[in-house]
């Protein structure tokens, strides 16, 4: 099939300044005082709120496009709207972002594990935006943004010190019920499907691929989110300044 090459570059221009501006118009937000005091935890803050405002937005386009057009939830491979086309060239954009945000950022060690997931996430979302084949999956995929919003308000409460709240409490069941919902379960179901390319050497298998990859990296951030959250171990300042980047 002949690439789609207009307009997906513009598309994916538009989308990755757009979050650059994001990312400029939020670092002029008052910072929380715990967190002003340590560069890294500034920039980490500001990254987050941008992570936040795409989780957001992604995650209600997302329900709002399967809502709009459910045949994506059964022929992920030739199911296309409008709609989902714009959602999957949006978070595209904002994974190119992130991923330039944390090379120049010089925080490549790090937040390496983030950056093996924005390659995967825009090689696997190019599909879609190139070849207009499996923008369903594409927008799938994206429901896990919903989970993000509550992950990610908990990584910024964590950043913040505030993990003694009753909202971070609270934040913190809410967060694991839509970590199965919009996480593990949609993950499940999309490997289900893509398991019909195995051995396959085309775009399928490719996203297949992929899949099982990002299915190994869920595992494992579950596993730290339970033992993070409900089986805490005492760990020595040092550690808690890496450990709060990805945990």
């Amino acid at each position: 099939m002949t690439p789609v090459l207009h307009p997906a570059l513009p598309l994916l221009l538009v989308a990755t300044l757009t979050f650059r501006a994001l990312r400029r118009a939020l670092c002029r937000l008052p910072l929380p005082a715990h967190v002003r005091t340590d560069p890294l935890r500034t920039w980490r803050w500001h990254n987050l709120l941008v992570s936040f405002t795409h989780s957001i937005v992604s995650g209600i386009w997302a329900l709002l496009c399967l809502w709009q057009t459910p045949a994506m939830l059964v022929e992920m491979e030739t199911a296309w709207s409008l709609s989902g086309y714009l959602l999957v060239c949006f978070s595209a954009g904002y994974f190119i972002h992130d991923t330039v945000d944390i090379v120049i950022s010089r925080q490549t060690r790090a937040s390496w594990e983030y950056l093996v997931h924005h390659v995967m996430a825009i090689g696997a979302f190019f599909s879609g935006i190139f070849w207009r084949s499996f923008v369903g999956a594409g927008v799938m995929t994206l429901l896990v943004e919903v989970s993000n919003i509550f992950l990610t308000f908990r990584m910024m409460m964590k950043i913040n010190n505030a993990q003694e709240l009753l909202l971070y409490r609270v934040n913190k069941y809410v967060n694991l019920v839509m970590y199965f919902l919009f996480r593990l379960a949609p993950q499940v179901y999309l490997t289900k499907f893509f398991l019909q390319y195995a051995g396959q050497r085309n775009l399928g298998g490719f996203l297949l691929s992929i899949l099982l990859m990002l299915d190994v990296m869920i595992l494992i951030y579950f596993s730290r989110l339970l033992r993070s959250d409900f089986c805490p171990q005492p760990v020595t300042s040092r550690q808690h300044k890496d450990k709060f980047l990805t945990e």
